[in-house]
């Protein structure tokens, strides 16, 4: 899907795109709203743990990156968000589906961004269980690329 049209959004893809570990992982890029991220990672080997869950890293990653992202769209332009804590709640493991992570801003700031980040597994069927609940604390920094 194509936003032309959506500066925003596109900030926020060219980011995205950018980032080798959300490749390497298949996450997507769902939708992007002022202070609203929403990030989806489908289920493979790749993100599991031993007993065939999805690993907490991945889960990690996914709430780290939408709570980030929901950051950026609330910074000034030539600026980059860069995390320095979240504190995050592991509920549920689950298998298959995927997982789709919600960051929000709670607190635009000109020095701290504050963001949550809920994450939760979609089955097949379209049903959605929680398994994650995040908050961050992003720093702005100057864009250097």
């Amino acid at each position: 899907m194509t936003h032309a049209t959506d500066p925003l959004h596109d900030r926020i893809a060219q980011s995205f795109a950018r980032q080798g570990m959300l490749t390497v992982l298949g996450a997507e890029l769902r939708s992007v709203a002022p202070s609203v991220v929403e990030i989806w990672l489908p289920y493979a080997d790749r993100v599991t743990q031993q007993q065939g869950g999805f690993h907490g890293g991945a889960m990690g990653m996914l709430a780290d990156v939408a709570g980030g992202y929901a950051g950026l769209t609330v910074a000034p332009e030539g600026m980059e968000v860069v995390t320095v804590e979240y504190k995050i709640n592991f509920l549920a493991s689950f298998q298959g589906g995927t997982l789709r992570a919600v960051g929000r801003v709670v607190r635009p700031g000109k020095r701290l961004i504050i963001t949550t980040a809920e994450v939760d597994h979609v089955d097949a069927a379209g049903k959605a269980s929680p398994c994650a609940l995040m908050q961050q604390t992003l720093v702005p920094v100057p864009k250097t690329y």
